[in-house]
């Protein structure tokens, strides 16, 4: 399988794990009651943990961004684009990505700005290696 659809597969494996974990955080799953809940169908959900809004929002940006970054991916690949730009780019993204989802858990703010603009460019270097 070409790099850059290995990167795709990855990312998406990346995106279900941080999905789920944040499904387990809101549902207290290491606990029986919140083990139960999360098994059920969800309703009566407990308010949200700051650590488990933050999971939650590192989920959702993690499959926004997961929707862009693969997107550019295929089309890369459909159209015989897949250089040696394309390629780093999306290595820069998914790298970013999987520094950006701990520091967002954590809650540091301006490095988490930070390595989410790393993998903007990572996109951006994508996009310019396309044409």
């Amino acid at each position: 399988m070409p790099k850059l659809l290995s990167l795709v597969v990855c990312m998406a494996v990346l995106t279900w794990l941080t999905v789920l974990v944040a499904s387990l955080i809101r549902a207290g799953a290491w606990t029986p009651k919140g083990l139960m809940l999360a098994f059920g169908n969800r309703s009566n959900m407990p308010e949200a943990t700051p650590l488990a809004g933050r999971a939650e929002r590192t989920a959702k940006n993690t499959l926004e961004n997961f929707v862009l970054f693969a997107a550019l991916a295929l089309v890369a690949h459909a159209a015989g684009a897949t250089n040696a730009r394309v390629t780093l780019g999306a290595e820069v993204f998914f790298w970013a990505r999987l520094v950006f989802i701990p520091v967002y858990l954590i809650g540091i703010p301006f490095v988490r700005t930070g390595v989410w603009c790393v993998s903007i460019v990572g996109l951006g270097m994508m996009i310019a290696g396309m044409y």
